[in-house]
């Protein structure tokens, strides 16, 4: 029985080869393409769709932005710590070092001196009682020496603390860092999809999308920081509540930043900061912070000057101006501008002057 061959394959060359290279790569992006879905365009958004979404990615980065914040904080407090605890230690090691010059000097002079064995030499002394005047007084300058011993070991154990200390910061220090490092890469990562997002829309759409609210109508108020809103306002409780909303007037128009703290630019707990800042009065960085720096008060309660906070994780502050409005740093995509605090979710609110 004859063998059984398989069938010898045809090599593919020229048009027929082209040919099916060709459809092998259309083949494999297409199966590309159903697998992670990159090849297709995605449907178009309206604008309000888009605008639901970069409110979202905004809300996120602002959680992010207002955790950076309280990790760089935090990084300042502990390189500060470390700077201290290093100065600390490197005067101590200064008196240290004098410690032991004199403890040398001392055992030089001893050296030098020769000193006999204490029984000969009151056996050699033509004057026993000045013999025994002097022992008395080396055996208390021996007293001394010991205690500068003494003096010098503690010294050392309180150097080797602080630098164990300082280790100690330094470590968190680091950990701090790697901390920003994470949180500013979700702030970026968020703005850059919003931006992405709003890019795709007509100018016309993106513009209206966060033209709305930016307080340009209401104006200035007087020196007081108690200017006339729309119904009329009640009153500030006190001068530095008046001072901040002042402030907060002053840098209406001034653009968003994420982690800016003013004078040209702000985040919300930045424009926050800032307004109390200069009416004296020393706020913490975070919104998380702020909503503790001072009395919660009912929504009902609210005055001027007074902080309020929105959404659940309470990532977000203003500064009540009256009338159910308040002044805020919204977002990349809006200046620092007049709004009604029904916007978002109300979390609760705080009296800081």
């Amino acid at each position: 029985m004859a063998a059984h061959r398989k069938p010898r394959q045809r090599s593919l060359s020229g048009h027929t080869a082209r040919t099916a290279a060709t459809t092998l790569a259309l083949a494999g992006a297409a199966t590309a393409t159903a697998f992670d879905g990159t090849g297709q365009a995605a449907p178009d958004l309206t604008p309000a769709q888009v605008k639901a979404k970069v409110d979202e990615l905004y809300h996120e980065a602002e959680i992010a932005t207002e955790k950076y914040n309280g990790a760089k904080e935090k990084a300042g407090e502990a390189e500060k710590a470390v700077d201290e605890l290093r100065d600390e230690a490197a005067r101590r090691m200064e008196r240290l070092n004098s410690a032991r010059g004199a403890l040398g000097s001392a055992a030089a002079a001893q050296y030098r001196s020769g000193a006999l064995d204490p029984g000969v030499e009151l056996a050699l002394s033509s004057n026993p009682d000045q013999y025994l005047e002097r022992a008395a007084l080396a055996e208390r300058a021996g007293h001394r020496q010991a205690a500068d011993v003494a003096g010098v070991e503690k010294q050392l154990q309180q150097i080797e603390q602080l630098r164990e200390e300082a280790d100690g910061r330094l470590d968190e220090l680091q950990a701090r860092q790697a901390e920003l490092k994470r949180h500013k890469k979700t702030v970026t990562t968020k703005l850059a999809e919003a931006r992405r997002l709003l890019n795709g829309l007509p100018a016309d759409e993106r513009d209206g999308i966060f033209g709305d609210g930016a307080g340009g109508a209401y104006g200035n108020p007087g020196s007081d920081g108690l200017g006339a809103l729309p119904g009329g306002s009640v009153a500030a409780p006190n001068s530095r509540a008046a001072a901040a909303v002042s402030y907060a007037y002053r840098a209406l128009g001034r653009p968003y930043v994420w982690g800016a703290t003013g004078p040209n630019a702000f985040d919300c707990s930045g424009l926050t900061q800032a307004a109390y800042r200069s009416a004296g009065v020393s706020l913490p960085r975070t919104t998380y912070a702020q909503i503790d720096a001072g009395r919660r008060i009912p929504r009902s309660e609210l005055r001027p000057g007074d902080l309020v906070f929105f959404y659940s994780g309470v990532s977000h502050v203003g500064i009540y101006v009256g009338s159910g409005r308040m002044i805020h740093a919204p977002n990349p995509s809006a200046p620092v501008r007049i709004a009604p605090i029904d916007q978002m979710p109300f979390a609760g609110a705080t009296r800081v002057a």
